[in-house]
């Protein structure tokens, strides 16, 4: 009988604590799920041992957007699964991304983009958001969930002058929960992972 438990690892990198504190709303989200279980990973102390990604059934991405692209020591764990990448370690995951920056805009989709790409590098299934856009009309508000209208993946958007115990606001922690929540009853109906077997690598003359 198939273990119906899943696994799903939020991997962030949070430069002024705002990434960290919407990647714990995401862990919370996740862990609303009968049969799921968040787990937080900062990626600058894996110091190369992703055991705990490895071991996960799905991966959720976060990084803040510094001048349109993921954060640099975001971009240093990229670069440092390319064993994994070689030999197709995440194939068949459930991966997911989330980013914050400071202005509403703020090219975050192109974070997105960057995470999604490297999700399909490595043989990832990508899994975008689901909640309707908020604050797009009259009757809403600032205050509604998904308020920046994103579907790709899970926007936020924090005030340059505030920290992370104020922005980003009750909005965005409500969409980071609803997020968590959608991946992990998405890595519920995909079902575990299944391992992949490091390939022979080839030896030419």
């Amino acid at each position: 009988m198939q273990d119906k438990r899943v696994s799903v690892a939020v991997a962030y990198h949070s430069g002024f604590g705002h990434t960290e504190t919407l990647a714990k709303s995401v862990v919370n989200g996740i862990n609303t799920i009968e049969g799921a279980d968040g787990v937080l990973v900062d990626v600058t102390g894996l110091n190369n041992d992703f055991t705990i990604l490895d071991n996960a059934d799905a991966i959720i991405f976060g990084s803040p957007t510094y001048l349109g692209s993921v954060s640099g020591p975001f971009k240093m764990f990229m670069d440092a699964t390319g064993q994994i990448w070689m030999h197709r370690g995440w194939q068949n995951k459930l991966a997911a991304g989330f980013t914050v920056s400071a202005s509403p805009a703020g090219d975050k989709q192109s974070t997105i983009i960057q995470m999604s790409v490297f999700a399909a590098q490595h043989g990832m299934i990508w899994v975008g958001a689901n909640d309707e856009p908020g604050n797009n009309s009259s009757t809403s508000t600032a205050d509604s969930i998904n308020r920046l209208g994103a579907y790709q993946g899970m926007m936020a958007q924090a005030n340059v002058d505030e920290g992370p115990e104020v922005a980003p606001p009750n909005a965005d922690h409500r969409t980071a929960e609803s997020f968590g929540k959608r991946i992990a009853e998405a890595s519920m109906r995909w079902g575990k992972a299944p391992a992949t077997p490091a390939p022979a690598l080839e030896v030419t003359a």
